[in-house]
């Protein structure tokens, strides 16, 4: 099988596609068949990595035109078409490149975040988008002796959200994020809307008060694109849509909302 992968160096300005022919092992994912190349055909290939657990984020990118993580994607998978979403369109996801789906793996950066080199792009916007929503528990009350109590109802909402590892796939495949530079993007309301509802937290509406924008809550679309690639299975469109309600049940609605 083949790999078709992306490459550019933000230095020289030039980008290109290499092609490179390998023997997939069983179970290989795409991250196992970067490192072969890296190892065997050319060890300037640049990618990110660190857990290769499905837990730290780092090895997101695009594959066969969807946002995964690259750990966690096996070849074989992709080689008989067992991996469909279906998604609404977004930058990177129209680009017309040719390649075999039943005998290549096409791997790209994540779109809609600046490139630096081959698969590696700039995570600095992202990150300022979560800082933004000031992802710090702020605790309503002095720390128990032992620990918090808290609800299994409560307990298991909260872990819909707090299950993000912030490897941004949910914001390259967000159509709002690629078109719209201001918006803070899924992974950030998704994040938002964890520290809202959590019943230790301090001024939950205030907190709600932060994404009461067009950049914000009322900047998303719901085409759910966020919902369908998240590795975690986090909804950030349930608590974007939860958010939006509060604030119009409150009659804080900002004047311009779209």
């Amino acid at each position: 099988m083949k790999l078709k992968v992306f490459r550019f160096d933000r230095k020289e300005g030039r980008l290109r596609y290499d092609t490179f022919e390998i023997e997939p092992s069983a179970g290989m994912t795409v991250l196992s068949a970067l490192f072969k190349i890296q190892e065997e055909f050319d060890d300037s290939l640049a990618f990110r990595y660190s857990c290769r657990g499905a837990v730290c984020g780092s090895c997101a990118m695009l594959i066969n035109k969807i946002p995964s993580l690259a750990c966690q994607t096996r070849i074989e998978s992709l080689l008989k078409g067992e991996r469909r979403v279906k998604l609404s369109p977004f930058p990177g996801m129209e680009e017309n490149i040719s390649w075999d789906p039943k005998n290549e793996v096409l791997v790209e950066p994540l779109p809609s975040l600046p490139k630096i080199k081959d698969l590696i792009v700039d995570m600095d916007k992202f990150f300022e988008f979560y800082r933004a929503i000031e992802p710090t528990f702020k605790p309503a009350s002095k720390p128990p002796e032992r620990e918090y109590l808290m609800q299994p109802d409560a307990v298991k909402e909260l872990e819909k959200y707090t299950n993000c590892i912030l490897c941004a796939a949910c914001v390259s495949a967000c159509p709002v994020s690629g078109r719209e530079k201001d918006f803070l993007g899924p992974a950030a309301l998704a994040k938002l809307y964890r520290f809202h509802i959590d019943p230790r937290e301090a001024n939950n509406e205030l907190r709600l008060m932060l994404a009461n924008s067009k950049s914000g809550w009322w900047g998303c679309e719901f085409h759910a694109n966020c919902r369908a690639v998240c590795p975690k299975g986090v909804p950030p469109i349930e608590g974007i849509g939860k958010a939006r309600r509060q604030i119009k049940k409150s009659g804080m609605e900002p004047e311009q909302k779209f």
